[in-house]
């Protein structure tokens, strides 16, 4: 995802930034947790925001370059309805934003249990089994719940993911701190 950079002076800063947003991420993914409900309802208004938004530069888009085509004008018409109903309306967005998160898991976990398939007897399938399983189980539990758990794993997933993330930048300072090591020796 990133590259490290190459010259230490920039790999001091890197480190720096690394541990300060890694903080930032820790203590947010913390009170998403804490407080699932209003991380549901950011997270929801993030996404209607982001429609709303991509439909208007997608109608601008269509307008500048082919007004006669009735596929950008489709698509900018319905992000734009879907972004504001979401804001309108926005508990029927966690229920779709749910049901969305449901699906993924489902067709992540069918992937996942595809790549076991095909990567068994190979070391090191059954990370992939483990992570088809857990997969499978988020889609159980999205999906067995819905619309009404929603509102509380939206934001729990958006917390935990948060978390995990922060703390794997931390963590990955202490790589650095190796490449540093390595290059003074």
């Amino acid at each position: 995802m990133w590259r490290y950079p190459k010259e230490l002076e920039e790999l001091e800063v890197f480190k720096k930034n690394t541990k300060i947003i890694g903080s930032i991420m820790i203590v947010v993914g913390f009170l998403s947790a804490m407080f699932p409900l209003i991380a549901t309802l950011t997270t929801v208004m993030f996404v209607a925001w982001i429609l709303l938004f991509s439909g208007f530069l997608i109608g601008f888009f269509t307008y500048k370059h082919d007004k006669n085509s009735w596929r950008g004008w489709l698509k900018s018409i319905i992000f734009i309805c879907v972004g504001s109903y979401m804001i309108i309306s926005p508990v029927h967005g966690v229920a779709t934003l749910g049901l969305l998160f449901g699906i993924y898991f489902l067709m992540d976990a069918f992937s996942g249990f595809t790549l076991v398939s095909s990567y068994y007897p190979n070391r090191g399938w059954g990370i992939w089994l483990i992570n088809a399983i857990l997969s499978m189980i988020m889609a159980m539990i999205f999906i067995g719940g819905w619309p009404h758990t929603s509102i509380l794993l939206i934001g729990l997933l958006v917390g935990f993911s948060l978390f995990f993330d922060g703390l794997a930048l931390i963590m990955g300072t202490k790589i650095i701190d190796n490449i540093v090591d390595k290059h003074n020796k």
